[in-house]
């Protein structure tokens, strides 16, 4: 017991101080690396649940592809993040409201869960004969169906959000005009030399 307690503080401790971390850092390489960090933190943090499935998701698709996408991202793309971090404290007034108002759902939620820790418990279902991926697919495609289309609605705002924050025209650099290309005459395409025997190229 004294054993697991130390191994939850020490993930704990690493898990958020690599959570604020990857929000203070100046370089975004480094906050990609310390975003890694904190997922296998947090993975780690499954496995003294007893969740070795989530534990195992959140290490293969997190840090095995979006985490590393994130990198290849970063160290591919010419983002000025200088100009994006002050053009992000323009609207840090927004973000201080949404941040206040999840903090008051959170203290609600919790506050709620220490009155009545009964209240809304999901069932579980029987334990005999049933693994962790079982129970979790049946709990997460009944129960809570909704919230999991509702969360890869976020994920696809989050995506929008990204496309649109790196989307921006460059001077000097030529894009391709799909309607330009299907609308143009034969005349603007083709042209006719006409060559005389003889004479060569």
């Amino acid at each position: 017991m004294m054993l697991q307690s130390i191994a939850f503080y020490a993930f704990a401790g690493v898990l958020v101080g690599s959570a604020v971390l990857v929000i203070a850092a100046r370089n975004p390489v480094h906050s990609v690396l310390f975003l890694v960090l904190a997922f296998i933190s947090a993975a780690g943090l499954f496995v003294l649940l007893g969740a070795e499935f989530l534990a195992m998701i959140l290490v293969i698709v997190y840090v095995g592809a979006v985490a590393v996408l994130f990198l290849f991202v970063v160290m591919m793309l010419d983002i000025n993040f200088v100009r994006l971090r002050q053009r992000s404290m323009r609207v840090l007034s927004v973000g201080a409201i949404v941040g206040l108002v999840l903090m008051v759902e959170l203290v609600l939620v919790i506050g709620t869960l220490i009155a009545a820790p009964d209240a809304g418990a999901p069932t579980a279902p029987a334990v005999a004969g049933v693994t962790n991926t079982v129970a979790l697919g049946d709990l997460l495609y009944t129960r809570y169906i909704y919230l999991f289309q509702a969360s890869g609605l976020v994920l696809l705002v989050g995506m929008i959000g990204a496309i649109v924050l790196t989307h921006r025209k460059r001077v000097g650099v030529r894009k391709q005009s799909i309607a330009a290309q299907v609308g143009r005459k034969r005349s603007e395409a083709v042209e006719l030399k006409k060559v005389t025997p003889g004479s060569g190229v």
